[in-house]
């Protein structure tokens, strides 16, 4: 049953990290996933105290990056319509353009967004674009970071 548990938790790991990347796999909570099958395995036993920081963690992560593109595309001034803009240019982006749409497709989603809310301000539309990008940047880089500390936790615990 260990094997069974680490080979899952092994799987969890990198899905997870994949996730980091791929909007429609929540890579975190996949990592954190296999933080736990590792645990309950006879390879390592992880301290309450750590599990909960790592849940906690994840939660915040996982919070941060629902709530990141939006706060962040009103934070450069954009609008409503640069908000769903950013939304539909991720989707967009992601079925039809991967991988580069993922990264391109909200950029260019808040860019036509927030010209059609406002047609005469291009360096606005375009400053709310960046907004966007950076929120995507900043959302995936805290993922990637929290979801590859937990992978080594799982690494680690099998070497």
């Amino acid at each position: 049953m260990d094997i069974l548990l680490a080979i899952l938790a092994v799987l969890c790991a990198i899905v997870g990290l994949l996730g980091c990347f791929v909007p429609v796999l929540p890579g975190p909570p996949l990592s954190l996933l296999g933080l736990f099958l590792i645990h309950w395995t006879g390879y390592v036993q992880f301290s309450s105290r750590m599990l909960i920081v790592w849940s906690v963690v994840t939660l915040a992560v996982t919070l941060a990056d629902y709530y990141l593109p939006a706060w962040m595309t009103r934070r450069f001034g954009g609008s409503r319509a640069a908000t769903i803009g950013a939304t539909v240019g991720l989707l967009v982006g992601m079925f039809l353009f991967p991988p580069l749409g993922i990264v391109v497709g909200p950029f260019v989603g808040a860019f036509v967004g927030e010209l059609i809310h406002d047609r005469t301000d291009n360096a606005r539309a375009l400053r709310v674009a960046l907004g966007s990008f950076v929120a995507f940047v900043l959302g995936t880089g805290l993922k990637l970071v929290a979801s590859g500390m937990m992978a080594y936790y799982v690494v680690r615990a099998l070497i």
